[in-house]
């Protein structure tokens, strides 16, 4: 019984030799055209084109050559690879496909005819991976204090190598040393150093990288720097008549967000007082303080402080209310605020009259001269 399997198996065998090495006498296949290159990308299709005319009883096989792996023969897959198959049209049109394509798959590729001698094609498979960016590596949200140098990282990989560049978020200019031209709103390169920061660099930075296999990816990462408050005054000296209605106005720039109120002759302007209506507008760092006197009043007259408090510092700014009294600017002021009614021409006004009478008297001489 095993010696006739034995026997069954040679001639099975035998003929499978036959099957595939019959030669049609009467054609000679050939290649119409060349097998072409092919760039896919990570997780897609791949497929070769062989075309063969005059195939006749030859058999086309596919074959990896750098493992020297036989994929497929005819229209039979040979490898264990579940992701290989093998379709043709008429015999003439052979295709190959290799689906969810990965980096392994990268190589050569084989046509074959098995004329005598081998007629062959072969073709290279490229495997684009699109970029990613590596999480450890790269830069995290950062905190710095103004004055410091700050770096920020960008970890990328991908088939071809990336390209990272940096830009500002909302689009700013970068104020950094790292190109010459002041107007650049980007920066190429895995690293972006910033000499110095100032609240100018406070804001969110994208990496972005990408290598022409779609899509190109980005990371956010925020730099927050941390600065004492400072004022800006534009207004110091405010004059105004009673019953008028007037703003006082200061600029306030701090990071972390301030603590900012008002005061009266050293006392703290409470929301609840009806004389006065206290506001601020924030956007980010910068707060716009205004405080609105709502009917001028010997009571409102003095010098008033905007005050800006934050866990690195303190600032203020002054500003001096004063009252208008007729034609002419007076400013009796004293150290607690109220203003006193002058009976006398003030200095202002004599000044302005003494003005008049010089004015009066060479208008007089010329007169006289042209006269006589």
């Amino acid at each position: 019984m095993l010696l006739r399997k034995f026997l069954f198996y040679i001639h099975l065998g035998l003929v499978f030799h036959v099957v595939i090495c019959f030669k049609d006498t009467t054609e000679v296949p050939r290649f119409e055209d060349s097998l072409n290159n092919l760039t896919v990308s990570l997780g897609r299709e791949a497929v070769f084109t062989c075309v063969v005319n005059d195939l006749g009883s030859y058999r086309v096989a596919w074959l990896r050559v750098d493992t020297q792996t036989i994929l497929t023969i005819a229209t039979h897959v040979i490898t264990k690879n579940h992701r290989i198959a093998v379709n043709h049209s008429d015999r003439r049109v052979w295709f190959l496909h290799i689906h969810d394509v990965r980096q392994s798959d990268r190589g050569w590729y084989m046509c074959q005819l098995n004329t005598d001698p081998m007629k062959s094609q072969t073709a290279y498979l490229d495997v684009v991976v699109p970029p990613d960016i590596l999480d450890y590596p790269t830069s995290s949200d950062q905190v710095a204090r103004e004055g410091a140098n700050v770096t920020l990282r960008c970890a990328a990989h991908g088939v071809p190598t990336p390209i990272v560049v940096w830009r500002k978020e909302a689009g700013d200019l970068l104020p950094t040393s790292n190109f010459s031209d002041t107007h650049n709103s980007s920066v190429s390169g895995a690293v972006l150093q910033l000499t110095k920061v100032s609240r100018l660099h406070m804001g969110a930075y994208l990496c972005i990288a990408s290598n022409g296999v779609p899509p190109s990816v980005s990371k956010r990462v925020m730099l927050v720097v941390h600065f004492p408050p400072i004022m800006t005054i534009q207004n110091q000296l405010v004059g105004a008549k009673e019953s008028d209605t007037v703003h006082l106005d200061c600029h306030s720039e701090a990071f972390p967000r301030s603590i900012n109120y008002w005061t009266i002759n050293d006392q703290i302007i409470s929301q609840s007082d009806k004389r006065f209506e206290i506001s601020a507008i924030e956007r980010g760092y910068e707060v716009d303080m205004r405080l609105t006197i709502k009917k001028v009043g010997r009571t409102t007259f003095g010098t008033y402080s905007c005050i800006s408090k934050n866990s690195l510092g303190d600032t203020d700014g002054t500003i001096k209310l004063y009252s208008l009294s007729g034609k002419f600017e007076e400013m009796q002021y004293n150290e607690v605020g109220d203003f006193e009614d002058a009976s006398d021409v003030s200095e202002l006004e004599a000044l302005k009259r003494s003005g008049a009478t010089r004015l009066h008297k060479t208008i007089l001489f010329l007169a006289i001269y042209f006269v006589s």
